[in-house]
């Protein structure tokens, strides 16, 4: 439980250590890593902050694989063109389509320059020199390329980290950034953070880039880490910074179901799928037939709202999860090796039985606002991987996707910066100072992971978004952040105040957003993007004017 604050309490803690860099990277997945490693080739000073160990992200829990369209080693037919027309698709009217060209194009070089630094991947047969590929939902062609079966995630964080330590990279582990330096102009020029003993400290530096990852523990059940908690945007929205797609948090179709599962739950890739895999209903009917084209192959926000269609009927007195049925797949423990031993450990054989599965919060298609280059509407901020807002996922993100916008992103947030940099363009660090007061409204988790889960995942409507904003308004006291959990739940209030808010004004269901009162998209009202920031009180609000799905 966060602390509250005491009546007539100091509502400042002075900071009791400093240093300086000139960027500082708050986050150890694929996009901080990426961004550091580069910001290091270029010259700078770099400081690597992470709240967990090194390696403890969202990143080494992806499954999947990095879609790509490499040069020479694709299938007949496909092209990178191919793959930003499937992205656009799935993104359901609200990407940017320049930015899906430049990131998706940007794909082949980031994954070269991964592998240079000691990033293994599949190969497609003994002594082969071209990489396996898989098929994910919503792609047309077999584009995914993957490690260890279904262990990508862990194999590029895993040579990130080395090519980290091997050139010596500065990572301050086990500390939490609660809040940017401001200069008196508004630029950012630091954060202030805590010590694993919860001493503050200062970082003073002429760039900060937030690469913290997603908001999965918003809700009871997700396939994020304990460390997703939201406290990047929520840190960047206090700095001034204007996100956006807040509303689109896209859950995975299939995570391992385990009655009165909470937290993070084992992911079962959507590769399983791709390889064959078929979802059935508690009475062994196919979900997804005569639902879309793809099948089960369907884009995720199609898959899961179907899943929890079926739900709703109970068919067989099942309406907590359905089966994927794998049986067909031959050799899967090789194949799948992390997710056939999720599946031993509760006792299920995915070559005998289906596996049970449920949706499960998943990705954050929106979040802090920035161009293709990472740069923020705040000088001195920077930001990318899951935390930004590019216009790459629009409404729904294409399956393995994040590992991408992370590889290519990552490396030119970096080369932002570095420009930036050499052009004087940042504040000098001296001029940062940390907010007046580090107080900030905090709700109780269980509660807000309840209402959340209960009001604003898959299925919204106009009623239960009122009562999900009224608990959170109700339920909030304010607590000094002078704790990890206490930032963390600020963040989590802060994040789900926007969500909810967003969710409620956009009264149609596109992509991963579904409002079952307005099911119908309604491309002439809602085909733009709203803007989220903070009033003068510290709320979240709609902002004017909106962005338009660039087309």
């Amino acid at each position: 439980m966060s602390p509250v604050l005491p009546s007539g309490a100091k509502t400042t803690q002075a900071p009791q250590w400093e240093a300086r860099a000139d960027l500082v990277v708050l986050g150890t997945g694929v996009a901080g890593l990426t961004a550091a490693l580069r910001a290091r080739e270029l010259g700078l000073r770099v400081l690597v902050v992470t709240k967990a160990g090194v390696g403890d992200g969202n990143t080494r829990w992806a499954q999947g694989g990095v879609a790509v369209v490499l040069d020479g080693d694709h299938d007949e037919g496909d092209s990178v063109a191919a793959h930003a027309e499937d992205t656009v698709t799935a993104g359901a009217g609200l990407c940017d389509v320049a930015a899906v060209r430049g990131i998706v194009a940007g794909g082949p070089a980031a994954v070269a320059r991964l592998r240079r630094r000691g990033a293994r991947f599949d190969v497609s047969g003994p002594g082969t020199a071209g990489l396996a590929r898989t098929r994910e939902g919503g792609h047309s062609a077999f584009r995914v390329i993957h490690a260890g079966g279904d262990a990508t995630g862990a194999e590029v964080e895993r040579a990130l980290v080395a090519a980290a330590t091997g050139h010596g990279l500065p990572v301050l582990e086990r500390h939490i950034a609660v809040d940017a330096l401001r200069t008196p102009l508004g630029e950012v020029a630091g954060v202030t953070v805590l010590a694993p003993d919860g001493v503050p400290g200062v970082l003073r530096a002429r760039a900060v880039l937030v690469a913290t990852g997603g908001l999965g523990q918003l809700y009871q059940a997700t396939s994020n880490p304990e460390v997703a908690t939201g406290d990047g945007l929520a840190l960047a929205l206090r700095a001034g910074a204007v996100a956006a797609d807040v509303e689109f948090v896209q859950f995975h179709p299939t995570v391992l179901y385990t009655p009165g599962a909470r937290g993070r739950c084992p992911l079962v890739t959507e590769a399983v799928r791709g390889e064959g895999a078929v979802l059935l209903d508690g009475a062994g009917a196919p979900v997804m037939r005569g639902v879309h084209p793809l099948g089960d192959l369907a884009p995720r926000d199609v898959v899961s709202a179907a899943i929890t269609r079926r739900l709703a009927e109970a068919p067989g007195g099942v309406d907590d999860h359905v089966f994927l049925d794998a049986t067909g797949i031959p050799g899967f423990a090789r194949r799948f090796p992390t997710v056939h031993a999720a599946c031993a450990a509760v006792g299920v054989d995915p070559a005998r039985e289906p596996i049970p599965v449920t949706p499960a919060a998943h990705f954050a298609c929106g979040g802090i606002v920035t161009g293709t280059d990472g740069r923020t509407t705040v000088s001195g901020l920077y930001a990318a991987g899951e935390v930004a807002r590019t216009g790459l996922h629009g409404a729904n993100r294409l399956a393995s996707n994040s590992l991408l916008e992370g590889l290519v992103l990552g490396e030119r947030a970096a080369e932002s910066v570095a420009a930036d940099l050499a052009a004087g363009a940042c504040a000098d660090p001296r001029l940062g100072q940390p907010p007046e007061s580090d107080v900030a409204p905090v709700a109780e988790r269980d509660a807000l992971q309840r209402v959340m889960s209960r009001y604003a995942a898959i299925g919204r409507d106009a009623e239960g978004l009122a009562v999900a904003g009224s608990v959170l308004d109700l339920s909030t006291t304010d607590s000094p952040l002078w704790t990890q959990e206490a930032v963390e739940d600020a963040a989590l209030t802060l994040v789900a105040g926007a969500l909810v808010a967003a969710a409620a004004r956009r009264t149609e269901s596109r992509g991963c957003h579904v409002r079952t009162d307005h099911p119908g998209r309604d491309d002439v009202r809602w085909r733009r993007s709203q803007l989220v920031r903070l009033s003068p009180s510290g709320q979240p609000v709609l902002a004017g004017p909106v962005l338009e799905a660039a087309s």
